[in-house]
């Protein structure tokens, strides 16, 4: 069947109108919102990065520091023979703790004795000289005063009298060096402590000044252990020892070889006021207590100081700290979701966890999870740290 023209005609134009108001109605209905990747939609939410917080609180921090050392005795002393002699017995054990006095050696005393004997008569002698000496002069002077002699023979009677308490004097010095020789042919002990291995076997000729062993003070105990030149505390330290005044003391604890830590806590007494430009290090002594001789001579140990207590600082994960445009930096979530990266000031590692100085406050959100994908001001979904 056939349309005339003109139906056709208006056929056409019908059509095309109903295709313009097809494209019309949806231009209308994107720009009404109704399509699903507008902001805020659902989209719109997996593009917000997800992250873990961690609700922060200011602490107090010890701040410590870890260094090698080797213990000491307090005072390590030489033991050595101060007359010359043939060493006749040893009388102590090896190894044996002794007190400060104690016997530990005998030289034979004999030729000290006999010196001692003949100093003393030396001295009896000059005593009596110095009596008949008196008794001269006296007689002189009363003759002199009745004119019977004359002023020289007055003079030489003085001046025998002086001369023969001068004499006496040095024999009795000389009966007081017999003694303390004699008295040196018994070694004791100089100090309290642990004796060492003898040097000379007994029957040995031992000349003056000969190391006979040495005693070593176990308690206390010293510490020794140095600062390296590149450590922040050295310059701290080494400030205040050249201040005296006690001020470079610090508290220290020591690690054991077995790894345990040392029940006693000490104190570093004496820190070197320059640096060893041979070694680039500053040298330091811990002192501790060591009634039962836990630590030994020669060990070597670990010494923990306590270089100085921070109050309202930040203990959080190392790996939440990233790099900034101005050095260290975190990302803290705001009020509105939203991440936002500040600057921070770093300490130490203490224990596993990043010590830092300034640039957080009590109550922000430090994201600890998920900050690799963060941008400053990039929207976040939010979950509590394990």
């Amino acid at each position: 069947m056939k349309y005339p023209a003109h139906s056709r005609t208006i056929w056409k134009r019908a059509v095309v109108s109903g295709m313009a108001l097809t494209a019309f109605m949806a231009l209308s209905a994107c720009m009404n919102g109704e399509d699903d990747d507008t902001p805020g939609g659902p989209e719109a939410e997996e593009r917000a990065v997800a992250v873990a917080v961690l609700e922060l609180a200011a602490e107090s921090v010890d701040v410590e520091s870890d260094y090698a050392g080797r213990v000491r005795g307090a005072r390590e002393v030489e033991v050595r023979a101060r007359v010359e002699g043939i060493l006749e017995e040893r009388l102590y054990r090896e190894g044996q703790r002794v007190e400060q006095g104690d016997p530990l050696f005998r030289i034979d005393p004999e030729p000290f004795e006999i010196a001692l004997r003949s100093a003393r008569f030396e001295r009896d002698d000059a005593a009596a000289n110095l009596e008949l000496a008196n008794r001269e002069w006296q007689r002189i002077s009363r003759l002199f005063e009745q004119d019977a002699v004359s002023q020289r023979q007055r003079d030489e009677a003085e001046i025998n009298r002086d001369l023969t308490r001068a004499r006496l004097a040095m024999r009795e010095a000389a009966v007081a060096d017999a003694q303390r020789n004699l008295r040196y042919t018994e070694v004791a002990a100089p100090v309290t402590g642990i004796t060492g291995m003898e040097t000379v076997p007994e029957g040995s000729l031992v000349d003056r000044n000969a190391l006979l062993t040495r005693v070593t003070q176990h308690d206390p105990v010293h510490v020794r252990f140095s600062l390296p030149e590149n450590d922040a505390a050295v310059q701290r330290v080494a400030r205040r020892a050249m201040d005296g005044a006690g001020e470079h003391e610090y508290s220290a604890r020591i690690r054991l070889p077995d790894g345990s830590w040392y029940d006693e806590p000490g104190t570093v007494d004496f820190t070197d006021s320059t640096i060893d430009a041979r070694t680039g290090s500053v040298q330091s002594r811990a002192v501790l207590p060591n009634a039962d001789s836990i630590l030994i001579p020669g060990q070597f140990v670990r010494v923990r100081l306590l270089l100085e207590r921070l109050d309202d600082v930040y203990l959080i994960p190392p790996e939440a700290v990233g790099e900034g445009p101005d050095g260290p930096a975190v990302f803290l979530i705001d009020d509105d979701d939203k991440a936002r990266q500040v600057s921070v000031e770093l300490g130490p590692v203490r224990e596993g966890r990043q010590l830092v100085l300034a640039g957080l406050d009590d109550g922000d959100r430090l994201v600890v999870d998920g900050q690799v994908a963060l941008s400053d001001g990039a929207s976040v979904r939010v979950r509590e740290a394990d």
